[in-house]
């Protein structure tokens, strides 16, 4: 029995409802993943933590988050969507209710520990949900939209954490899910269709598989999270990089052998899966080293408050959702073989104008070549993300969900890290501290925004213009790599991705197999 058998909510105006409901689940998801940037300098004068403390607010949720998301989707397949996306909702609340009581570091570092356990359930269960609500026809369109909601909560998050900061207690950027988190909770009660009923005798779970997985994904970040402070040769991101390569090597052949994995490597045989996923891959990696550095040089270079870099960074979300609306119509026209490339060509285009800013362009420059990555953005990571959909076996899309969203964030992670080293070395080699104390160069040469402070407090100009111009630098370098990545990218779905022939002999296939397994 498919799963639209199950529900009629793929033809009842509700639909639509659902949809919401999910969407402002991962909308809270979004935006606390940058709401909390905002808050840790009031964190660290307020709880008085130390850089490492601050670090590791980001950081520990970043670790659960990716080490949770892998098994989190045959959790879902086994014992139903509906109910582990709930109670990732309530897990993801009572988090929040946590931080905002926080008084030390440690208490904050915990509560945002326990948001990503509750992130890792909402993103990837969210997306399996789609397809049990809606027909094949419109499901590139919720797609579309939910895509978007993912996307708006990162330049949402510094508008709400800067207008809460400003009226409010630090806390409140926690609070502030609470009544988000409640409404989605209450909405998916209502809305979202109902699970079918466990099997009495599910197979054993791959303890030592999730095991080898987590040790691997767990090492990887915490390597990945210390390269920009240490640097790509220091043994404390070496050893830990080196334990992920072996671990993860072990729980690939791990997987491949178990009757029972917790995800199943064979769908990177379905061309569609494969492609989609890598493409997919790539456009994160590009979007995440733009949304690492504007933010950054709207606020240091430019001088606006968190408030208003939340605001000047839209226009990348004005152009997603544009292409949201557009990809709908132009796929079953044009192919997806034909449409991922333009969009990966239009993202490289608008990364490519960007690195020829310098230090006299202004913000109109910037809003143009934002709206052009956001556009490029879309018609790129939609359809790759509904080619990954179409490809994924009726009852276990949590599973595959839960892949895709795994290789997609650790793809994130180590693009930051990357490019975020390219662009300290940017940054160092145009910045001038020649002249200046020891203890005010280190700092100047730390970050930007050291560097105005120092600057501040000595009245040097000098120093502020040249730390500006070398910012720039780095961040040209920095949009010229993910402009080269995007390229890339475009070449390899325009020599790979299944033509639309491919693609229906595809389906005809799986469905063929599908219920030759049911038989």
């Amino acid at each position: 029995m498919s799963a639209h058998a199950l529900t009629p909510l793929s033809s009842s105006p509700r639909r639509w409802l659902a949809l919401a409901a999910l969407t402002l689940s991962v909308l809270i998801v979004g935006l606390d993943g940058t709401v909390i940037n905002v808050a840790l300098p009031t964190i660290a004068g307020q709880l008085h933590a130390d850089s490492a403390q601050l670090q590791w607010i980001g950081g520990g949720y970043l670790l659960t988050l990716s080490v949770a998301m892998l098994p989190v989707g045959l959790l879902g397949d086994r014992y139903g969507h509906k109910r582990l996306l709930l109670s990732g909702i309530a897990l993801f609340g009572l988090a929040s209710l946590g931080g905002a009581l926080a008084s030390s570091t440690a208490q904050v570092v915990a509560a945002r520990a326990v948001l990503g356990l509750g992130a890792a359930a909402i993103t990837p269960l969210s997306m399996a949900i789609l397809p049990r609500v809606f027909a094949k026809e419109e499901l590139p369109r919720a797609i579309a939209v939910w895509t978007a909601a993912t996307a708006l909560g990162m330049p949402i998050g510094p508008l709400v954490g800067g207008w809460l900061l400003n009226h409010f207690w630090w806390g409140s950027i926690f609070l502030f899910n609470l009544p988000v988190a409640a409404l989605a909770l209450a909405a998916g009660i209502w809305l979202l269709p109902r699970d079918k009923a466990p099997a009495r005798e599910a197979p054993a779970f791959d303890t030592l598989g999730t095991l080898l997985g987590g040790l691997g994904i767990t090492a990887l970040v915490y390597g990945t999270i210390l390269i920009p402070q240490l640097g790509w040769t220091h043994a404390r991101v070496v050893v830990p990089l080196a334990a992920a390569a072996v671990l993860l090597t072990a729980f690939v052949v791990r997987e491949r052998r178990h009757p029972h994995p917790i995800v199943d490597l064979r769908l990177f045989a379905d061309r569609r899966f494969l492609w989609g996923t890598l493409i997919a891959v790539f456009v994160n990696f590009a979007v995440m080293g733009i949304l690492f550095v504007v933010p950054q040089y709207l606020e240091a270079v430019l001088g606006n408050d968190s408030f208003g870099t939340g605001l000047r960074v839209l226009p990348l979300i004005g152009g997603l959702m544009a292409a949201a609306a557009a990809s709908e119509p132009l796929v079953p026209r044009l192919g997806v073989r034909t449409v991922i490339p333009f969009g990966l060509s239009v993202l490289a285009a608008g990364a490519l104008l960007g690195a020829t800013s310098d230090g006299s362009t202004g913000y109109g420059f910037t809003a143009l070549w934002l709206s052009l990555t956001g556009l490029g953005f879309g018609l790129a990571v939609v359809p790759a993300t509904s080619l990954v959909m179409g490809s994924l076996p009726t009852d276990n899309t949590g599973s595959g969900t839960s892949l895709l969203e795994t290789v997609q964030q650790l793809g994130g992670v180590l693009g930051v890290a990357g490019l975020g080293s390219l662009l300290g070395y940017g940054y160092l080699a145009r910045v001038r501290t020649d002249g200046l104390p020891a203890q005010a160069a280190r700092t100047a040469r730390d970050s930007v925004s050291g560097a105005d402070e120092v600057a501040r407090q000595l009245h040097d100009t000098g120093l502020a213009d040249s730390a500006h111009e070398a910012f720039v630098h780095g961040m040209n370098l920095v949009l010229t790599a993910c402009g080269s990545i995007s390229l890339l990218a475009a070449v390899l779905a325009l020599l790979f991705l299944p033509g639309r022939a491919t693609c229906s002999r595809t389906v005809a296939r799986s469905r063929r197999e599908h219920a030759e397994s049911v038989a």
